[in-house]
Protein backbone atom coordinates (compact mmCIF):
# COMPACT_ATOMS: atom_id res chain seq x y z
CA UNK A 1 0.00 0.00 0.00
CA UNK A 2 1.36 3.18 -1.00
CA UNK A 3 1.97 5.91 2.17
CA UNK A 4 0.62 9.34 2.22
CA UNK A 5 1.97 12.33 4.44
CA UNK A 6 0.85 15.58 4.26
CA UNK A 7 1.96 18.64 3.59
CA UNK A 8 1.57 22.17 4.47
CA UNK A 9 -1.63 22.60 3.21
CA UNK A 10 -2.68 19.64 5.03
CA UNK A 11 -3.34 17.90 1.15
CA UNK A 12 -2.44 14.31 0.97
CA UNK A 13 0.60 13.53 -1.50
CA UNK A 14 0.72 9.85 -2.98
CA UNK A 15 4.77 9.22 -2.32
CA UNK A 16 4.64 6.52 -4.88
CA UNK A 17 4.51 9.10 -7.76
CA UNK A 18 1.23 7.77 -9.79
CA UNK A 19 -0.86 10.63 -8.93
CA UNK A 20 0.12 14.46 -8.88
CA UNK A 21 -1.28 17.24 -7.43
CA UNK A 22 -3.98 18.18 -9.72
CA UNK A 23 -5.60 14.46 -10.00
CA UNK A 24 -3.94 13.42 -13.36
CA UNK A 25 -2.05 10.34 -13.46
CA UNK A 26 0.69 9.32 -15.34
CA UNK A 27 -0.97 6.61 -16.73
CA UNK A 28 -3.53 9.37 -18.38
CA UNK A 29 -1.09 11.20 -20.02
CA UNK A 30 0.16 8.11 -21.53
CA UNK A 31 -3.11 7.21 -22.77
CA UNK A 32 -3.59 10.50 -24.36
CA UNK A 33 -0.28 10.73 -25.99
CA UNK A 34 -0.77 7.39 -27.40
CA UNK A 35 -4.14 8.82 -28.96
CA UNK A 36 -3.15 11.51 -30.01
CA UNK A 37 -0.20 10.02 -32.24
CA UNK A 38 -2.57 7.36 -33.54
CA UNK A 39 -4.49 10.34 -34.56
CA UNK A 40 -1.74 12.07 -36.21
CA UNK A 41 -0.75 8.37 -37.89
CA UNK A 42 -4.07 8.10 -39.53
CA UNK A 43 -4.74 11.30 -40.99
CA UNK A 44 -0.97 11.06 -42.40
CA UNK A 45 -1.93 7.81 -43.65
CA UNK A 46 -5.18 9.11 -45.48
CA UNK A 47 -3.77 12.56 -46.73
CA UNK A 48 -2.48 10.83 -49.59
CA UNK A 49 -5.61 8.62 -50.33
CA UNK A 50 -7.79 11.18 -50.69
CA UNK A 51 -5.66 13.91 -52.38
CA UNK A 52 -5.20 10.86 -55.05
CA UNK A 53 -8.92 11.24 -55.76
CA UNK A 54 -8.53 14.23 -57.11
CA UNK A 55 -9.09 15.27 -60.67
CA UNK A 56 -6.12 15.29 -62.26
CA UNK A 57 -5.23 17.92 -64.38
CA UNK A 58 -5.93 16.85 -67.47
CA UNK A 59 -9.90 16.73 -66.38
CA UNK A 60 -9.28 20.39 -65.26
CA UNK A 61 -8.34 21.21 -68.08
CA UNK A 62 -11.53 19.81 -70.22
CA UNK A 63 -13.29 21.55 -67.52
CA UNK A 64 -14.05 24.57 -69.55
CA UNK A 65 -14.69 25.24 -73.07
CA UNK A 66 -14.18 28.62 -75.15
CA UNK A 67 -15.86 28.63 -78.13
CA UNK A 68 -15.71 31.36 -80.90
CA UNK A 69 -18.20 32.35 -82.37
CA UNK A 70 -17.78 35.23 -84.75
CA UNK A 71 -18.11 33.23 -87.94
CA UNK A 72 -21.47 31.92 -86.86
CA UNK A 73 -24.16 33.18 -89.23
CA UNK A 74 -28.00 33.50 -88.36
CA UNK A 75 -29.13 30.14 -89.12
CA UNK A 76 -26.31 28.14 -88.65
CA UNK A 77 -24.51 25.81 -86.14
CA UNK A 78 -21.85 24.64 -84.74
CA UNK A 79 -21.13 21.44 -82.70
CA UNK A 80 -18.53 21.61 -79.80
CA UNK A 81 -17.07 19.39 -76.79
CA UNK A 82 -17.20 19.82 -73.37
CA UNK A 83 -16.49 17.73 -70.88
CA UNK A 84 -16.24 14.68 -73.45
CA UNK A 85 -20.02 15.15 -74.81
CA UNK A 86 -21.12 17.26 -77.59
CA UNK A 87 -22.37 20.65 -77.52
CA UNK A 88 -24.82 22.33 -79.75
CA UNK A 89 -24.74 26.58 -81.06
CA UNK A 90 -27.47 27.96 -82.99
CA UNK A 91 -27.64 31.49 -84.27
CA UNK A 92 -31.15 31.82 -84.02
CA UNK A 93 -33.39 32.87 -87.08
CA UNK A 94 -36.35 35.75 -86.32
CA UNK A 95 -38.41 33.28 -87.94
CA UNK A 96 -36.85 30.33 -85.64
CA UNK A 97 -37.45 32.66 -82.61
CA UNK A 98 -40.63 34.09 -83.29
CA UNK A 99 -42.05 29.75 -83.75
CA UNK A 100 -40.23 29.54 -79.97
CA UNK A 101 -42.09 32.34 -78.90
CA UNK A 102 -45.35 31.65 -80.32
CA UNK A 103 -45.42 28.29 -78.28
CA UNK A 104 -48.04 27.99 -75.68
CA UNK A 105 -45.82 27.19 -72.64
CA UNK A 106 -48.50 25.17 -70.36
CA UNK A 107 -48.75 22.99 -73.35
CA UNK A 108 -44.47 21.85 -72.85
CA UNK A 109 -43.75 18.72 -70.94
CA UNK A 110 -40.19 20.65 -69.70
CA UNK A 111 -42.11 24.25 -70.14
CA UNK A 112 -39.17 27.05 -70.21
CA UNK A 113 -39.76 29.83 -72.32
CA UNK A 114 -36.55 30.92 -75.09
CA UNK A 115 -35.73 34.06 -73.11
CA UNK A 116 -35.29 31.05 -69.94
CA UNK A 117 -33.03 29.68 -71.98
CA UNK A 118 -30.84 32.07 -73.25
CA UNK A 119 -28.29 34.60 -71.53
CA UNK A 120 -29.93 38.03 -71.50
CA UNK A 121 -28.82 40.31 -74.65
CA UNK A 122 -28.00 37.33 -76.82
CA UNK A 123 -31.41 35.92 -77.07
CA UNK A 124 -30.47 34.82 -80.54
CA UNK A 125 -28.04 32.13 -79.51
CA UNK A 126 -29.17 29.11 -78.00
CA UNK A 127 -26.40 26.82 -76.68
CA UNK A 128 -27.83 23.36 -75.28
CA UNK A 129 -25.44 19.74 -74.55
CA UNK A 130 -25.80 17.59 -77.79
CA UNK A 131 -27.43 14.48 -75.42
CA UNK A 132 -31.15 13.27 -75.65
CA UNK A 133 -32.74 13.62 -72.01
CA UNK A 134 -33.98 9.89 -73.11
CA UNK A 135 -31.13 7.66 -73.28
CA UNK A 136 -28.40 10.08 -74.38
CA UNK A 137 -28.36 9.72 -77.76
CA UNK A 138 -26.92 12.68 -79.87
CA UNK A 139 -29.80 14.01 -81.63
CA UNK A 140 -29.29 15.59 -85.33
CA UNK A 141 -30.26 18.74 -86.48
CA UNK A 142 -26.87 20.85 -85.95
CA UNK A 143 -25.26 20.30 -88.74
CA UNK A 144 -26.42 21.26 -92.30
CA UNK A 145 -28.62 19.42 -94.16
CA UNK A 146 -29.46 16.79 -91.29
CA UNK A 147 -33.25 15.83 -89.94
CA UNK A 148 -34.58 18.80 -87.60
CA UNK A 149 -37.58 16.92 -86.82
CA UNK A 150 -41.03 18.25 -86.56
CA UNK A 151 -40.44 20.75 -85.08
CA UNK A 152 -37.87 22.76 -86.56
CA UNK A 153 -34.92 21.91 -83.75
CA UNK A 154 -33.28 18.47 -83.24
CA UNK A 155 -34.45 15.21 -83.67
CA UNK A 156 -33.33 11.90 -82.47
CA UNK A 157 -33.46 9.07 -84.31
CA UNK A 158 -33.07 6.45 -81.71
CA UNK A 159 -36.16 6.46 -79.81
CA UNK A 160 -38.26 9.70 -82.06
CA UNK A 161 -37.87 12.58 -79.72
CA UNK A 162 -38.64 15.73 -81.53
CA UNK A 163 -37.20 19.36 -80.09
CA UNK A 164 -38.41 22.93 -80.79
CA UNK A 165 -35.98 25.36 -82.07
CA UNK A 166 -35.60 26.17 -78.22
CA UNK A 167 -34.21 22.77 -77.90
CA UNK A 168 -37.85 21.70 -76.26
CA UNK A 169 -39.05 18.57 -76.32
CA UNK A 170 -42.27 18.28 -77.92
CA UNK A 171 -43.07 14.79 -78.72
CA UNK A 172 -41.45 11.20 -78.25
CA UNK A 173 -40.38 9.62 -74.92
CA UNK A 174 -37.67 12.60 -73.79
CA UNK A 175 -38.54 14.06 -70.47
CA UNK A 176 -37.35 17.12 -70.61
CA UNK A 177 -35.55 19.82 -72.69
CA UNK A 178 -31.87 19.29 -73.82
CA UNK A 179 -30.17 20.72 -70.94
CA UNK A 180 -28.34 24.35 -71.07
CA UNK A 181 -24.90 23.89 -69.45
CA UNK A 182 -23.52 27.03 -67.30
CA UNK A 183 -21.84 29.63 -70.02
CA UNK A 184 -20.99 33.35 -70.10
CA UNK A 185 -20.01 35.51 -72.35
CA UNK A 186 -16.68 37.14 -72.14
CA UNK A 187 -17.07 39.14 -75.23
CA UNK A 188 -19.35 39.37 -78.06
CA UNK A 189 -17.83 36.55 -79.77
CA UNK A 190 -16.52 34.53 -77.25
CA UNK A 191 -17.86 32.38 -75.03
CA UNK A 192 -17.06 30.02 -72.19
CA UNK A 193 -18.75 27.07 -71.07
CA UNK A 194 -18.36 25.88 -67.60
Amino acid sequence: MASTTANADATPVNTDGVEGEDGVRRRDFINIAAVSAAGVGGLVTLLPLVSQMAPSKDVLAESTTELDISSLEAGQSIKAVFRKQPVFVRHLTQAEIDAANAVDISSLRDPETLEERTKAGHHNLLLVMGVCTHLGCVPLGAAEGENKGEFGGYFCPCHGSHYDTAARIRKGPAPANLVVPDYEFTSDTTIVIG
